[in-house]
């Protein structure tokens, strides 16, 4: 029987704080594609079509960027996690 490709992969240890920070990133990225998906439907509702088409594409750069990101990467974490919360304050009109 053959290994399993995670038997053959090195283990990696995170400090906490380079953990919490991708965690926080992640989050960030999915607020900004969850504000995206509230405003598609409600130009769905509107039949916004370009206005549809744009926001999904914004959706999707954004579900790119969170399946590129890279644990081990703090500076892109760091960015990340500033545009992103950044652009849910923007995309919500929440300055909390």
């Amino acid at each position: 029987m053959s290994e399993p490709v995670i038997g053959n992969l090195p283990p990696y240890t995170w400090s906490s704080e380079e953990s919490v920070a991708y965690e926080a990133a992640i989050e960030a990225i999915n607020g900004v594609v969850g504000a995206y998906s509230g405003l598609i439907t409600e130009a769905e509702e509107r039949g916004s079509t370009d206005e549809v088409a744009d926001l999904s594409r914004r959706r999707a750069a954004c579900q790119q960027e969170r399946r590129g990101l890279k644990a081990d990467n703090t500076e892109e974490i760091a960015r990340v996690r500033a545009t992103y919360a950044t652009r849910l304050r923007e995309l919500t009109g929440n300055d909390a």
